[in-house]
């Protein structure tokens, strides 16, 4: 769980941006595996790291827990932009790697030395979307992923008693559908977009903080309580111009993974319908295994442990989710195989 402590300028390296006189905070949480603990001179941009870790339930490995150090500082102000930040451009050397958007916005991380350095200016702070997403949130899973031997997947995944069947597919193939529905019917939520296995031990950590509805969403929810819920969340806006719903599930409704899941299966949704008599969920052989894993994630098939994680899956098992008219048909299908 967060938790957040307060020391004085002369205890750690000041903001050169800061007050001088400015008491610097610092904020711990456990997360992927690993202990991370963010400091700033300026509370607003932990106001931003609680957004996404405050509330958490921990996520360590047994025997695991490397320690990571993030400091968040103000650069000087500069004019609003109008539309929205800069892509994110990646560049790396000399043992560091950064992101960066703009003279003002940019994260530098040391992954050897489990440090990074973020950079964000004032008017970031009105957009925490891109700033909790595109900076913070890359930091932290640049470097747990490198830490830990992470292999970091493009899925969400949702389990049950502790199993967890990790959800592929295509964008638009239904995964945040599905994860949706599987958390209303009690199933345990762990992440609808990004997950990362630690594939020696098998098991699947993720950030269980918010979920993404589309407004085409909404009329497939039958409970009108938690509509109204998604309607009253704020609506974030993707870069694709895609916008949706972002909800909070870290209000004590549903259940969240309280740690790592122990990964089950694989399942990969389709935006094929089952025809009538069709089974929803049908098995897949090895071969077809390895192509549709390479084919969907192409990221982290280039990275280091992919063949051990492909060898995993091909013992986990792999299936594919065709839609049904009821989506908590689905649920169902997923929550069978998770036994």
């Amino acid at each position: 769980m967060a938790q957040t402590m307060n020391f004085s300028a002369d205890e750690m390296c000041p903001d050169p941006f800061a007050e001088r006189t400015a008491e610097r905070h610092a904020m711990d949480v456990q997360v992927l595996g690993g202990q991370f603990r963010f400091s700033s001179d300026h509370a607003a941009l932990l106001d931003v790291v609680a957004m996404a870790y405050g509330g958490l339930p921990s996520q360590l490995l047994p025997g695991i827990a490397p320690a990571f150090q993030i400091e968040l500082r103000l650069s000087p102000a500069r004019q609003v932009a109008e539309n929205e930040p800069p892509l994110v451009q990646m560049q790396s050397g000399a043992g560091f790697l950064c992101g960066v958007m703009d003279a003002s916005n940019y994260a530098v991380l040391f992954p050897q030395q489990r440090r990074a350095l973020i950079v964000a200016s004032p008017d970031m702070l009105a957009r925490p979307y891109h700033l909790r997403y595109e900076l913070i949130e890359f930091t932290v899973f640049t470097l747990a992923t490198r830490a830990l031997g992470l292999v970091p997947l493009h899925a969400a995944c949702v389990g049950w008693h502790g199993r967890g069947a990790l959800v592929m597919g295509a964008s638009g193939a239904g995964k945040s559908t599905l994860a949706l529905h599987a958390w209303m019917a009690g199933l345990e939520f762990l992440s609808e977009d990004a997950v990362f296995v630690h594939a020696q031990g098998g098991q699947a950590l993720g950030v269980a903080n918010y979920l993404h509805v589309t407004p085409g969403t909404l009329q497939l929810l039958g409970d009108d309580g938690f509509r109204h819920d998604v309607e009253r969340s704020p609506v974030i806006r993707r870069r694709s111009g895609v916008e949706k719903y972002e909800v909070d599930l870290r209000g004590g409704r549903g259940h969240l993974a309280q740690g790592p899941l122990d990964v089950a299966c694989v399942v990969f949704a389709s935006r094929r319908y089952a025809q009538e008599g069709e089974a929803l969920i049908t098995a897949m052989s090895e071969q077809e295994i390895s192509a549709r894993l390479a084919a969907e994630q192409p990221y982290a098939a280039s990275r280091p442990g992919w063949d051990g994680f492909v060898a995993k899956v091909k013992q986990w098992g792999a299936y594919e989710l065709r839609r049904g008219t009821n989506p908590f048909a689905s649920v169902d299908a997923v929550k069978r195989l998770l036994g």
